[in-house]
């Protein structure tokens, strides 16, 4: 599938939960969850080399349409909400006009 949509948000942890935040983001391609969907062709979920607290995420959609979608639903709610828990601040997010690249994660990958 192609990307058509994407973006990256960057979020701060309260102090000390940075690795919880990037644990429970890392949920979202559980089985019932958002990023499980194969409209969700890029979900990568990094942590700063400088800041344990400061954690990214970058997606890539087959649409934004799809995206919306989905994160409209009770799974993604619910999530959203325990996420919103640990941050210290709002997420920034930039939204991303995807030209090409290559994504490659294992299940394994950290």
């Amino acid at each position: 599938m192609i990307v058509h949509h994407g973006f990256q948000a960057t979020m701060t942890a309260l102090p000390g939960r940075g690795e919880e935040l990037a644990g429970l983001l890392l949920t979202g391609m559980d089985a019932g969850n958002p990023a499980a969907s194969e409209h969700c062709v890029v979900y990568l979920v990094s942590r700063s080399a400088s800041d344990p607290d400061v954690v990214h995420i970058t997606e890539g959609w087959t649409s934004r349409e799809e995206h919306e979608r989905l994160f409209a639903g009770e799974a993604a709610q619910t999530l959203v909400a325990r996420i919103s828990g640990l941050l210290a601040g709002e997420p920034v997010r930039t939204d991303l006009v995807p030209v090409r690249g290559k994504a490659a994660f294992g299940a394994g990958a950290a």
